[in-house]
């Protein structure tokens, strides 16, 4: 498999077109060829549009795709990093060198003058233009391509735009309205700029993105987990839903997944076993690290894991906060993912969830361990979400159990279940979709669909103690100045 990421990336960077001289198909979207040239080319070969297609997956793991070039820009983990922190549950126990200092203390998100909001902007619109150039040149947004290859990659690029648009309305819409203006949508590319569109509009659009490329994706059996496959669309569109408060749509599509049989969940010794490895059974979609990439000290791994050579290691310390800690029974494999010793810098630590297998302090230099973007635990939990929003209970405990079963170190533990109805078993499954999701980005897309609080413990550096409801200003990034003084149609005052 690391062999076949190699060979993307490969198409990603340079691909040689016939009858184009030394013209090459870049990753970086501002290199992309002319709509005409990649469009003449993809009509008799889309091998051309498939290494466009290939470079958008390599800018959801490539630095500085964010625009910043910091420490803290490496694609969408690092976006997982902002958003659990903004949760509470991820904690800045120990900042030596300043990283996320400006996240946790929430100046970035009440200041559109900070890099952060850049990043995010720029990362998530980044790949809407990528996708933009892909379904330009197989066509244009109505166009439905006769080849099954044309046909897949169209698929994979309507996805992708979603997936962009979708993280962009949690990151930077307090909460769910849909006549409230939040976003400007650009579907073709080099369009000029444009205001901002309704929440509706900007729903609307992934809404329909989503179901072509589940409709697309019918037929595709993808050669790598960090490709788009129908179950990934299905569960991008179930988490749209959710967002909406469309729980019995959500409920559908993730039974749905849960049923197609493709993904098993995560048992007791691989929740304890790293997270390194996209070819685990629960992975539904990740990227598969090699040396060849290069990834080094600027990384995910490098921020969360104390085994790999970077800030995790070297002191600025991200761990579970102490009150969320406090809620994990003694019974519950997860406990054990954690550091357990006030007396430690690594206390809370998350050395026995996320680490490199080789287990030396300090150790892993270039990155092979993998990125996990989503997990089929996430469906199981939605799921239960969903089941108990629309008063299934019996369905939610169901899916719940099902999870629980592979967490709880006694068979029968999990039937403590069966005695929880209505806002207990919600509040339950809240909890647990923090426990299980912790560190992996997730919690931030329930605690604002879930109208959520966060709190504080007392292993945080700033603001311990303090409680913020999911729709506070200091949990939504703004519109970056970048943008406000570029583009004529949006101002500082409407921010």
């Amino acid at each position: 498999m690391k062999n076949k990421l190699i060979a993307l990336l490969g198409g990603a960077s340079m691909l040689a077109l016939t009858g184009c001289g030394e013209e090459f198909l870049e990753v970086e979207p501002s290199q992309f060829l002319t709509q005409e040239q990649v469009q003449e080319a993809a009509e008799n070969n889309p091998d051309v549009v498939a290494g466009s297609m290939s470079g958008i997956y390599t800018l959801m793991f490539q630095t500085g795709t964010g625009g910043d070039g910091g420490h803290d820009d490496f694609g969408q983990k690092g976006y997982d990093i902002f958003s659990d922190f903004l949760t509470s549950d991820l904690a800045l126990s120990i900042s030596t060198y300043g990283w996320y200092r400006t996240v946790t203390e929430y100046q970035a998100t009440t200041d559109f003058t900070f890099g952060e909001n850049y990043m995010v902007w720029r990362y998530y619109y980044r790949i809407v233009r990528s996708a933009n150039l892909v379904i330009d040149a197989l066509g244009g947004n109505d166009a439905v391509p006769e080849l099954d290859e044309n046909l897949h990659i169209m698929g994979q690029a309507k996805a992708m735009r979603a997936y962009a648009y979708f993280y962009l309305t949690q990151f930077m819409q307090r909460d769910y309205n849909p006549s409230e203006e939040i976003l400007p949508i650009y579907i073709v590319p080099d369009s000029p700029n444009v205001g901002k569109s309704t929440a509706q509009e900007v729903f609307d659009l992934i809404v329909s993105d989503l179901t072509d490329a589940i409709d697309h994706l019918e037929t595709f059996q993808r050669g790598a987990k960090n490709e788009v496959n129908q179950n990934v669309a299905k569960a991008l569109l179930a988490y749209t839903y959710a967002a909406m408060g469309d729980y019995a749509q959500t409920k559908t599509l993730t039974a749905e997944i849960i049923n197609s049989g493709e993904f098993t969940l995560v048992n007791k010794t691989e929740a304890t076993g790293g997270f390194n490895d996209v070819a685990t059974p629960g992975w539904m979609w990740g990227a598969d690290l090699t040396n060849d990439i290069g990834l080094n000290l600027v990384s995910w791994w490098g921020q969360m894991d104390a085994y790999t050579y970077s800030y995790q290691w070297a002191g600025d310390r991200k761990v579970m906060d102490q009150s969320l800690f406090d809620l994990i029974p003694a019974n519950d494999v997860r406990k054990g993912q954690f550091l357990d010793n006030s007396a430690s810098a690594y206390h809370l630590a998350p050395i026995n969830k996320f680490y490199d297998p080789n287990r030396v302090i300090g150790g892993q230099r270039y990155i092979t361990t993998d990125y996990v973007y989503m997990r089929v635990a996430e469906m199981y939990l939605l799921h239960a979400e969903a089941s108990a929003a629309t008063g299934d209970d019996a369905s939610a405990r169901q899916s719940l159990k099902a999870l629980l079963v592979e967490r709880l170190e006694n068979p029968g533990d999990e039937n403590y279940v069966d005695a929880l109805s209505g806002q207990a078993l919600m509040d339950e499954i809240y909890l647990q979709t923090r426990i299980e999701l912790w560190g992996e980005g997730k919690t931030y897309l329930a605690l604002k669909r879930t109208d959520n609080t966060t709190f504080r413990g007392d292993n945080h550096l700033s603001s311990v103690g303090e409680t913020l409801e999911s729709d506070d200003p200091k949990l939504t990034f703004m519109i970056p100045q970048s943008e406000i003084q570029n583009n004529p149609f949006i101002d500082s005052q409407n921010n």
